[in-house]
């Protein structure tokens, strides 16, 4: 008898975890699923539920930012946003979002959009995807945060490991790029000056690469005229 109504007890336990589990993930009414904000066409009204996962800028009562739930990720950009609010915006943070589901050369974002923070919590583990660079099963995972591993460090094109802006135009302080390849293709990436500054680690690893390094890296899987990855960390290996 006491077995049985142990194993009773830890059946309705199971279920109760399991209850609470999938409410965490459930949508609040008239909130999209990923799903659902993926088949929707350009330029219509979008309604999602997102945490954010990084802060891009800040400037003039807007913001630009990394999001992503358990299904998909969303860029917001430009989102109306006090500097009260921008403040309280940490990784992790669950926020619904009103906007217009909108592209520019291949990037899929929310653009003139209002938000509320809502209750509720979730930071992404970067999800590897090493394996997809040069494939169509990459843009699938737009904007997700991500890992590269086991990749070589290329010339940037200037005989160097990396460039000041795409055309080497810049200086310290502007973004970062770098080439990068595995399995005998090569590919660029970015160190996007507004989300890691001159002054963050990451800035000054890749400033310290030397051509032939071999690196891990994570980022968000930004997308311009194909992938453009913006790394936030780069472990020399």
């Amino acid at each position: 008898m006491k077995k049985i109504v142990a194993m009773l007890l830890a059946v309705s336990m199971t279920v109760a975890l399991t209850a609470c589990g999938s409410g965490a993930d459930k949508k609040s009414e008239g909130v999209m699923t990923y799903a659902e904000y993926d088949a929707a066409g350009l330029d219509t009204e979008v309604v999602i539920e997102t945490y954010v996962q990084a802060k891009q800028s800040w400037w003039e009562d807007k913001a630009t930012l990394y999001t992503q739930d358990k299904e998909g990720a969303y860029f917001i950009y430009n989102v109306a946003c006090s500097e009260e609010d921008y403040a309280k915006l940490v990784p992790g943070t669950k926020i619904k979002v009103t906007g217009y589901k909108s592209e520019w050369s291949g990037e899929v974002e929310v653009v003139d959009g209002t938000f509320e923070i809502e209750k509720g919590n979730y930071v992404a583990k970067a999800l590897d995807v090493t394996s997809m660079l040069g494939t169509d099963e990459l843009v699938k995972h737009q904007n997700q945060f991500v890992s590269f591993k086991g990749m070589t460090v290329e010339d940037a094109g200037n005989g160097e490991a990396f460039m000041y802006n795409w055309d080497g135009s810049g200086s310290e302080g502007d973004d970062l790029y770098f080439n990068v390849s595995v399995n005998g293709q090569t590919y660029n990436f970015v160190v996007e000056s507004y989300l890691c500054g001159k002054d963050t680690e990451v800035y000054n690893t890749v400033k310290n690469l030397n051509i032939g390094d071999t690196v891990d890296m994570e980022g968000f899987l930004y997308w311009y005229e194909g992938a453009n990855p913006h790394i936030t960390s780069v472990t020399v290996k």
